[in-house]
């Protein structure tokens, strides 16, 4: 990775006495929220022997296991699995990869839907030493060969729907498929797990690694290599400000490749608490999961809390929601309409985080923030320094847009394919720009890439958007920049409607006249069915781009 270098700033924790700050308070955080607590001297030293041994993520669903054993610890379409249940078929799989042959750093593939399985696998294979890599399950069939071939999969389990899209991939080590409801006989994978033993494995050579894929929302995703958190700090980074405690129940509304899902999944497991997973979100299945679990947490992309809305008011007075406490959103762009809107029926229970797989968590707003002030991302998390910098590296003034660069504690490594994200500092970019107000709140005014230049005006589709999604009748919206001959580009909105709803151009193009700049109306206005999105919620303004 590349950077410029302007004038050293420390990063929170990157001094032996800041870090061992950081790690005293996130362990004090940890500990309100039953994460870590006192027992006996020998589960104590097991604990920390198998933390030592495997690493946080490695060593998860075993610390789990010993406190809190006989907890739910997931609940899928082929019912609930325990903690020692959970942590027994690790066990069993991470001895059964070894015995196939697999050695420290080989490559485990993992292309499923949310249930089980690859959770299993996940934790197995760092538990082997092995790498996880978690694949997008809307790949096409030449996107997964090319995936799997860059990054190095030798072994690949993924769900039976998948099995046509694989054909043409062929690691070394075989494919193991899966049977998500466990309706028939026992799968390629249950069989697997089944010729393991439950012992701990040895300790590896070191660590297992995950690696999770950029969005892939502007070119080809890539793979990013997280290393195992040393200490307690990303944990703590969310729960300071969430209320999630020990024993509760989560449930998932984003594929767990993806960093949110990921993020949430492995809190809800160190807390020891039970995680809800089904293979595809459907609205009415999250607002009846809820209700019939109790859940205090769902997590969601904003797309989600959208599609619950949906159903009308009726359809969500049925369901008694008043057990939850958290909807953690994040990946993507949460429209301060639907925020409201949504805290408006359920409550003030929205945490909104800003980070990306590179950068892991840069600021989570509270539902206080969220309410009074909805078009912020809220304040930097803790263990982490944002700045926002001009083209030269230097600080902009308070309220001033500039780009958003961001430090933590488990610093991003580059791209397994080579390259990365500018460094300036020992911060990392995270190609949007942004500013902050005088509390210390951060608004992303757009990307750095999305900036359209109209007329010798600088507009950025974000605000459009925003406003846009407040005019009566709109229910998405998407804008970006199109060439145009007399004013170099121009912008072009994409709306979508309520069912029944009639809006026409004139009156899109009157909204925004009447409400910003006469540079930022659109001049074109297009009218689709629905967006173009991935799997976790983000417009993929490439295919608009095409239209």
């Amino acid at each position: 990775m590349t950077g410029l270098l302007t004038r050293r700033t420390s990063v929170p924790g990157s001094t032996p006495l800041g870090r061992a700050a950081l790690e005293a308070r996130s362990l004090a955080i940890l500990a309100r929220a039953g994460a870590v607590g006192v027992g006996s001297p020998a589960k104590v030293a097991e604990m920390l022997r198998t933390l030592g041994t495997f690493g946080a993520f490695g060593a998860a669903v075993h610390l789990a296991a010993i406190r809190h054993g006989g907890n739910i610890a997931i609940t899928d379409d082929r019912g609930d699995l325990t903690y020692a249940e959970f942590d027994a078929q690790i066990n069993q799989l991470a001895h059964a990869l070894l015995d196939l042959g697999l050695k420290p750093g080989d490559g485990v593939g993992i292309l499923c839907r949310n249930h089980r399985a690859p959770m299993i696998v996940g934790f197995a294979a760092s538990r082997a030493g092995l790498r996880s890599l978690w694949l997008n399950t809307s790949f096409s069939a030449r996107q997964a060969r090319e995936v799997c071939e860059r990054e190095g999969v030798d072994l690949l389990v993924h769900d039976d729907e998948f099995s046509e899209a694989l054909a043409e991939v062929q690691p070394r080590f075989g494919k193991f498929s899966v049977d998500v409801t466990g309706a028939g006989a026992p799968d390629a994978l249950d069989e697997l797990i089944a010729g393991g033993s439950p012992e701990m494995p040895s300790a590896p050579e070191k660590p297992g690694r995950i690696v999770l894929l950029t969005s892939g929302t502007t070119g080809t995703p890539k793979g990013a290599p997280r290393p195992d958190p040393r200490g307690f700090s990303l944990a703590a980074a969310v729960l300071e400000r969430m209320p999630m405690r020990s024993g509760q129940t989560t449930i998932m509304g984003p594929p767990i490749f993806h960093g949110t899902g990921m993020l949430i999944a492995i809190l809800t497991i160190s807390l020891g608490s039970r995680l809800v997973l089904r293979p595809k979100f459907d609205p009415e299945q999250m607002l009846a999961d809820i209700a019939e679990q109790r859940a205090t947490t769902i997590c969601v992309v904003p797309v989600m809390l959208q599609r619950m809305l949906d159903l009308g008011e009726d359809a969500i007075a049925e369901h008694d929601l008043s057990s939850l406490q958290c909807a953690f959103t994040a990946g993507s762009q949460l429209p301060a309409a639907l925020s409201g809107r949504f805290q408006d029926a359920v409550g003030d229970v929205i945490y909104n985080l800003y980070g990306s797989t590179e950068v892991s968590i840069a600021t989570l707003a509270t539902p206080e923030e969220v309410r009074r002030y909805p078009t912020s991302v809220g304040r930097p998390a803790l263990g982490v320094r944002v700045r926002i910098l001009d083209d030269r590296g230097e600080d902009v003034p308070q309220g001033a847009t500039g780009r958003i660069f961001v430090g933590t504690v488990t610093p991003f490594e580059g791209y397994t394919g080579g390259g990365g994200k500018e460094i300036i500092d020992g911060l990392m970019s995270t190609g949007d720009v942004g500013h902050f107000d005088e509390a210390g709140r951060l608004y992303i005014d757009g990307r750095d890439d999305e900036m359209i230049v109209s007329g010798g005006e600088n507009v950025f589709p974000r605000e459009v958007e925003e406003l846009l999604l407040t005019l009566d009748g709109v229910t998405d919206v998407a804008v970006l920049g199109a060439d145009d001959e007399a004013f170099g580009q121009r912008l072009r909105a994409f709306l979508v409607l309520a069912e029944g709803a009639e809006v026409t151009e004139d009156q899109v193009k009157d909204y925004v006249r009447d409400n910003l700049a006469r540079y930022k109306v659109p001049r074109d206005v297009l009218f689709l069915d629905e967006l173009p999105r991935n799997p976790t919620g983000k417009i993929l303004k490439r295919e608009l781009a095409l239209l």
